[in-house]
């Protein structure tokens, strides 16, 4: 039997990227078949399809890390799931727990491995986890990179404690899986946005400061007044050097910088010496272990939080999909239904 997927074939950007037909595989020892249910989109999808990451990707790849699916066939020796079961895929697949290794971060779906812009994969029994079933398919799909980078930052890393104050910017995935998972845990969210109706969104969703970083462009200053000038305990940096001097100069001292993403311009006027300055701990932070994705969806299953997804594309639709991306108009997650 044949299946559909997209492969990347060159370093053109989006032209390169094709839809091709093959035969469905079959798992070998300690593998696991599964049919792909739903996909979500990164930034990081958008940057490799577009030829950002140039010639330090193989071609053919398959693109996509983050996948819901059901396994409908064993291999050899798998215990730990079972047919008809409902599982995420693994970002890392070789992470399974304790601190990241060459090996670990080698094993990337839609990376260093073929990830899941397909419509059946074989993968290690390893590296699909059973997820709660309160959660929709589109759910299950934001959780293996947005959701783990975004627990990662705050509970594993960061060590997030009832009463302290979060930074998010933007209203991307990982800032909006920030926003639950900090409310979740007590905390006070203060979150930037150039969309003033996005703020409102995130209002809703229980932030309890916003700003809008448009009219508002040395937006720290406004971070320090509504914390009494002590600054934030965190902040989720998901713009990179384009936004890091503001996010240092919202930090308390001796505060916890998440370094996610470079989604913003670089500035050239950012100084190391601030960050000695204020005692700061910066942690870079790329996605997490299993044992991690574990233990968030136990935290997810206790307080039934639900992801959010902007918008969900056919299968078809993933080129669409990804301009939709680019435009930097969603909230929350994009998905890609099979």
């Amino acid at each position: 039997m044949m299946m559909k997927k997209f492969e990347l074939q060159g370093f053109a950007g989006l032209e390169d990227l094709k839809q091709v037909e093959c035969p469905i595989p079959e798992p070998g020892h300690g593998e696991v078949l599964i049919r792909m249910k739903t996909a979500s989109l990164n930034y990081r999808d958008l940057i490799t399809v577009s030829g950002g990451y140039g010639k330090s990707v193989r071609t053919p790849l398959v693109p996509l890390s983050d996948g819901c699916g059901e396994v409908v066939a064993l291999g050899e020796s798998v215990t730990s799931v079972a047919v008809g079961d409902r599982v995420a895929t693994l970002f890392f697949q070789n992470w399974l727990s304790g601190p990241p290794t060459l090996t670990a971060l080698a094993s990337a779906l839609g990376g260093g491995l073929d990830g899941v812009a397909q419509e059946y994969m074989v993968l290690k029994q390893e590296g699909v986890v059973k997820v709660p079933d309160y959660l929709t398919d589109e759910g299950v799909a934001c959780l293996p990179c947005a959701g783990l980078t975004a627990w990662r930052a705050l509970q594993v890393e960061g060590g997030l404690k009832p009463g302290e104050t979060v930074l998010l910017l933007g209203t991307g995935g990982v800032s909006i899986f920030g926003l639950q998972f900090a409310k979740a845990g007590g905390a006070e969210v203060i979150i930037t946005s150039s969309s003033d109706d996005k703020l409102a969104r995130t209002r809703e969703l229980g932030a309890n400061h916003t700003i809008n970083y448009r009219d508002e462009p040395k937006w720290s200053k406004t971070v320090r007044d509504l914390t009494g000038y002590m600054g934030v305990d965190h902040v989720l940096e998901v713009g990179g050097v384009g936004t890091l001097k503001q996010s240092m100069m919202s930090l308390k001292i001796g505060g916890h910088i998440s370094l996610i993403g470079v989604l913003a311009a670089d500035d050239d006027n950012f100084r190391l010496g601030a960050a000695v300055a204020m005692n700061a701990k910066l942690q870079a932070i790329s996605v997490g272990s299993r044992a991690s994705f574990e233990a968030m969806t136990k935290a997810m299953d206790l307080h039934k939080i639900v992801p959010v997804v902007d918008k969900t594309f056919a299968f078809d639709e993933l080129i669409p999909a990804l301009d939709h991306m680019k435009s930097g108009s969603h909230f929350g997650k994009i998905c890609i239904g099979f």
